[in-house]
């Protein structure tokens, strides 16, 4: 298979002769191989692994994204990435994950505050129009 990361303004990784990949989505993880049939699946923060003959296990932490697989390609996209090869660093990495990733910090959920009430005040709006 054919493997590429991305993140919003940079490719992170571009693997080829990629023989299999495991992502985490909210339904648990999953592998991929070669033959396996087309698919999307939407993935949540935590460790994505891949593994090819020359680099060998190779384990990236990402960030919530989305994988596409059409034929031989696999399409990874995801708001940010970190990378670690060997079984010694998993462990390392998925500290990484939990502090980087699924802690919010205080901007981030205030902006998210922010963002839900501008929304249910604009439908607030939309709905009181509908009943005029």
């Amino acid at each position: 298979m054919n493997l590429k990361i991305l993140l919003p303004f940079q490719v992170f990784a571009e693997k080829t002769s990629v023989s299999r990949i495991v992502a985490e989505t909210h339904a648990g993880s999953f592998g991929l191989l070669p033959h396996r049939l087309d698919c999307v699946a939407a993935l949540v923060p935590g460790i994505l692994t891949y593994e090819t003959e020359a680099d060998g296990e190779v384990y990236v932490a990402v960030d919530g994204g989305v994988l596409v697989k059409t034929g031989a390609d696999v399409l990874v996209s995801v708001r940010r990435a970190t990378g670690a090869v060997g079984i010694e660093q998993l462990s390392q990495l998925r500290e990484a994950v939990e502090r980087e990733f699924l802690t919010l910090n205080e901007d981030e959920t205030n902006a998210r505050s922010v963002t839900a009430k501008l929304e249910a005040g604009f439908l607030r709006r939309i709905a009181s129009l509908q009943h005029e």
